[in-house]
């Protein structure tokens, strides 16, 4: 897309639409544009352009209805589920559109994995709720095939210490920060190119939380990450790009510690200071 980039960081796209593309020293991993949802009569996103980039953590704030959970429900189609729902525009991951007839939505959720606000394990034991994706897809050939994804998983998950023992037991068994931690596990036993994460603390203690941000911290070495937070302070310290979303439009992207130090537009100022949100 030829562009011409103005002193904000972004660039004019095709039909006047804002794209806000990647810093130098990022490659992009995810790329939409002009991605609008409405819910029936209701836009709650509009005209949404970005690439978000691989290997790094993308923090989504903003004030709640502003469309930040609408958007990470684009990259993997999961507005496909909502009756109601119109997605336009385009989302591509490494090229490919998502949003293509061609493509099983089946097949994208093992690409782009998802973690909740709240945990939720399957109601199976702790070795069965990591193989069930690796089963379905078909990743293991053998036992020992899909014992080793399920040690590997759990390992990138940081839980396998405190379950190695205890594969058969119940994962509702866990503690909070532990389901969590087993379903962060589940998402990457099918190896997913992408992590979506909508508020994956907010239901766990200060503790449980410092866990699961330094797995944030160290996931980011192998996949693209995208996290919808309320936490400003979480997503300065996750996060290497911040997106600002408003009423459903994004109103300004770039470096994390850009966006909180020196942000370019008032309304990010604002909400960053605590006026509004």
């Amino acid at each position: 897309m030829s562009d011409t980039r103005n002193e904000a960081g972004r660039s004019q796209g095709e039909g006047g639409t804002l794209y806000h593309s990647v810093e130098p020293g990022f490659e992009s991993k995810v790329a939409t544009k002009g991605v609008s949802v409405r819910y029936g009569d209701k836009l709650a996103l509009d005209g949404v352009s970005m690439d978000v980039p691989d290997r790094a953590v993308t923090a989504c704030i903003g004030p709640s209805g502003c469309g930040k959970s609408t958007f990470l429900r684009c990259v993997n189609r999961m507005n496909d589920t909502i009756d109601n729902a119109r997605v336009t525009g385009s989302v591509k991951i490494d090229g490919e559109e998502v949003n293509d007839r061609s493509v099983d939505p089946v097949v994208l959720r093992a690409r782009v994995g998802m973690v909740f606000q709240k945990p939720n394990p399957f109601p199976k034991s702790i070795f069965e709720n990591v193989a069930y994706g690796p089963r379905i897809h078909g990743l293991a050939g053998d036992k020992d095939q899909l014992d080793a994804i399920v040690e590997t998983s759990l390992k990138k998950a940081g839980l396998w210490d405190e379950v190695a023992d205890r594969l058969n037991h119940p994962g509702t068994s866990l503690s909070g920060g532990q389901q969590q931690r087993l379903v962060i596990a589940r998402a990457i036993a099918v190896n997913p190119e992408v992590i979506l994460m909508d508020e994956p603390c907010s239901a766990l203690d200060p503790i449980a939380t410092a866990r699961i941000e330094e797995l944030i911290d160290e996931l980011r070495e192998n996949y693209a990450l995208i996290i919808v937070t309320h936490s400003m302070a979480q997503a300065a310290r996750v996060s290497q790009m911040t997106a600002f979303f408003h009423l459903g439009a994004l109103v300004e992207y770039g470096p994390t510690e850009e966006i909180f130090t020196n942000p370019r537009d008032q309304r990010t100022q604002d909400y960053i200071t605590g006026r509004f949100g």
